[in-house]
């Protein structure tokens, strides 16, 4: 095995939208719930636009030429962060790839990231507790620490 973490470009849309399809699924079979809408074609061209823009920035976890893991961040901004920091809304390593350390791989490239963007924070939202236990922990024992409440959400009316 020789894994290699590789800055995304829009070259890499479709393996983002697969992996992205994996996540979501993985989630909602735990929940047994369906709270996302997935089209991988949409997602693809999703992540090519938000990655030419420079609005989305992804590192690709790669095992020879196969993707097996991502993480992928975007620039926030808040007053209680003292101004720009970055999310992490996906984080992803395919389930026979765990446990091998390629999920703290991609945590340090986006540190790195961090420092590189002057960030002063990375802030995560796990999935829904006790099914995500075992994801709080990772994050715990990778230096992230509860900072407060859950994330919630609202869909807009005529948004597209």
């Amino acid at each position: 095995m020789h894994i290699e973490i590789i800055k995304a470009s829009e070259n890499n849309s479709l393996d983002l939208a697969i992996l992205t399809g994996e996540l979501l699924r993985e989630i909602m079979d735990k929940i047994n719930l369906q709270v996302f809408n997935f089209n991988q074609e949409e997602t693809q061209k999703r992540a090519e636009d938000l990655i030419s823009k420079n609005l989305y920035f992804v590192f690709i976890a790669k095992d020879q030429d196969k993707s097996i893991g991502f993480i992928s961040l975007y620039e926030s901004y808040a007053l209680y962060a003292e101004g720009a920091y970055g999310t992490i809304p996906e984080l992803y390593v395919k389930p026979e790839y765990r446990s091998l350390n390629i999920g703290k791989l991609l945590l340090n490239k986006a540190k790195e990231f961090a420092v590189s963007k002057n960030w002063k924070r990375l802030e995560v939202t796990t999935p829904p507790l006790p099914q995500f236990d075992r994801t709080l922990s990772f994050y715990e024992n990778n230096s992230f620490e509860i900072s407060g409440g859950r994330k919630l959400k609202t869909d807009i009316e005529g948004s597209k």
